[in-house]
């Protein structure tokens, strides 16, 4: 079915051959960005990456495009695997890319594919990316920045609508001086940090070589920082169980391929970043819910919080786990009781 779409999309689709191709919206996360999956009458199959919702987040389209364009050159350069850019017209946000196929990681998985091999192969994958130095101009992933970030979930969401007001200033300071506690000690890793390094954005591509065979997408967002970031994402996913078994080995392969990295040293890093992610992560479902009305991402928030608490039994977590168990309960830490009628 071709859905109409915007005259400035449909300029673009003209001016590139692709006017006359099937269209199919691609599900929507919880991002801004909006795909479609051209394929039939087309030069070749693509995908249609639009843009045009960018002002919602404080960016022009143009600027939201740039960063998918260096970060994938860079993981192209590394001869890895990112969709090819096709077309792209800036000024309206729109870019065409190369279509990796329809087998996500995420969809092999669902259907009862065997996890170990894939969950090795990202992590292989993900070791090439991280032993590279970063492109220049990626935003700062340290620990100033990802206190704020959970801040802006935590402390503005989950906490006001857990106990009914929002936190002093002086919860707001103790908060940021624990995170600042917990992350400074691995600080200076930089690092390339995908982000959102997990099944959902990983491509089954087995005719490629090596690493290439992992599909790396949704990548426009990443930062320099720790790399341990990505590994946390991976196998500690906020989305899914990953049984303790396929952790191990794909733990194994990461660090086969990283000879340079000290794996105590790294392991420690892993409970920080797990710590940041996962509080911040079981918040964000809380504001999906009440600002965005998703409710159904609530039903993440068991996990997030169960993963919280295996993370907060590591030494490195120290500081974070006393700020909590000053201000917050274990019976609390889960979804808000306000939400709970919501979940999906």
């Amino acid at each position: 079915m071709n859905a109409s779409l915007s005259p400035a999309i449909e300029a673009f689709l003209s001016a590139t051959g692709y006017a006359g191709a099937a269209r199919a919206a691609l599900p929507q996360d919880a991002g801004h960005r909006r795909y479609t999956r051209l394929s039939g009458a087309v030069p070749r199959p693509a995908l249609l990456m639009d843009c045009a919702d960018a002002p919602r987040v404080g960016l022009t389209p143009e600027e939201d495009l740039l960063p998918f364009l260096r970060i994938g050159a860079h993981i192209r350069g590394l001869g890895l695997s990112a969709p090819e850019v096709l077309a792209e017209d800036r000024a309206h946000g729109l870019l065409l890319v190369e279509d990796l196929g329809r087998e996500t990681h995420a969809g092999l998985l669902d259907a009862g594919a065997d996890p170990v091999p894939l969950y090795v192969a990202a992590a292989e994958a993900l070791a090439a990316l991280h032993a590279a130095p970063p492109p220049p101009g990626l935003p700062d992933y340290e620990a100033p920045a990802m206190a704020r970030m959970a801040a802006l979930t935590f402390l503005d969401w989950w906490w006001p609508t857990t106990f009914g007001e929002a936190p002093s200033d002086a919860i707001r300071g103790e908060f940021a001086e624990a995170l600042r506690a917990m992350l400074e000690p691995f600080a200076g890793a930089n690092g390339f940090v995908h982000r959102d390094y997990f099944p959902a954005n990983l491509m089954h591509l087995p005719d490629r070589p090596g690493a290439r065979r992992v599909g790396i997408i949704d990548f426009q967002d990443a930062a320099r920082g720790h790399p341990a970031y990505d590994l946390v994402s991976l196998l500690q996913d906020a989305r899914r169980d990953v049984a303790p078994a396929v952790r191990r080995a794909a733990m194994e392969a990461y660090l086969a391929a990283r000879p340079d990295l000290d794996a105590g040293d790294f392991t420690a890093a892993m409970a920080a970043m797990a710590a940041q992610r996962h509080l911040r992560v079981a918040a964000l479902w809380v504001r999906l819910a009440r600002r965005d009305s998703k409710p159904s991402y609530l039903r993440h928030g068991p996990r997030c919080w169960a993963l919280l608490a295996e993370a907060l039994e590591h030494p490195a977590t120290l500081p974070l786990r006393r700020f909590l168990d000053r201000h917050v309960p274990a019976g609390l830490r889960q979804n808000p009781a306000a939400l709970k009628e919501t979940t999906a």
